[in-house]
C-alpha cells in the first residue's frame, strides 16, 4: 500500500502522473462503460481531492481496476468501480468483517472485507452495484465478490456474494467467517 504522509492519503507526484495515465487510457479503452462522459472533467475533479486519488490508487494496485461508471446529476458526483475482469487478486482469501475473523478460532485469514475496504477509503458494492457492472461486460466468471451484507442476514451470522455465471448474475451467502482463494470484493469510489 501506498505511503502516508503526515496522516494524509497523497501519492508521490510521479506515482500520481502515472496513475492519472492509467486511469486515462483504461477510460478511453472503455467507453461503453460512461457513455457521455468527458476525461478532462473527470481528471479535473481528482485533481482537487488527493485522498479520492490515493483511494484510487489502493484499488488499482490490489488489481481492481478501477473506472468510471456513472455520473451522479444530482450530487455532481463521478462513480468508478472495480472493473477487474475477475475479482481483484490483492483482495482475495479474505473473510467478511472484523467479528468474523475473531470468531474463527484456527486458520484466520489475514484480513477482512470491510476493514479492508475502510483502510483504503472506498465502498463494498451493494447487490444493485453489482448488478449495474454486470449490465457492462461479464465480471467474476471464475471467481466471486463479497458484496454489502444487510443487517438482518449478518446478524444471523451470513454475508452474501455475487458472480456471474451461465449467462446470469448469482448473488449467494456464505457464513461470514468463510473465505476462498477465488473470493475478494470490489468497491466503488465517489469522486
Amino acid at each position: 500500500m501506498s505511503k502516508i504522509n503526515s496522516n494524509k492519503k497523497e501519492l508521490s507526484l510521479q506515482k500520481h502522473e502515472d496513475l492519472l495515465k492509467v486511469l486515462k487510457a483504461r477510460f478511453e479503452k472503455n467507453m461503453n462503460r460512461h457513455k457521455g462522459l468527458e476525461w478532462a472533467k473527470i481528471q479535473a475533479k481528482l485533481l482537487t481531492d488527493p485522498e479520492k486519488l490515493w483511494s484510487l490508487n489502493e484499488m488499482e494496485e490490489t488489481g481492481g481496476e478501477p473506472d468510471v461508471v456513472v455520473y451522479d446529476k444530482k450530487t455532481g458526483e463521478y462513480i468508478f468501480f472495480d472493473c477487474s475482469e475477475e475479482t481483484p487478486k490483492g483482495r482475495r482469501s479474505i473473510c467478511y468483517d472484523r467479528e468474523a475473523l475473531e470468531s474463527r478460532k484456527e486458520h484466520k485469514p489475514k484480513n477482512n472485507v470491510i476493514d479492508m475496504a475502510a483502510a483504503m477509503g472506498i465502498e463494498l458494492l451493494t447487490e444493485e452495484q453489482y448488478r449495474e457492472l454486470q449490465k457492462l461486460g461479464k465480471f467474476d466468471s471464475k471467481t466471486s465478490s463479497w458484496l454489502q451484507t444487510p443487517a438482518d442476514i449478518r446478524k444471523l451470522g451470513g454475508a452474501i456474494f455475487a458472480d456471474f455465471r451461465y449467462g446470469n448474475v448469482f448473488i449467494y451467502h456464505n457464513g461470514a467467517e468463510s473465505y476462498y482463494a477465488a473470493r475478494a470484493f470490489r468497491g466503488s469510489l465517489k469522486v
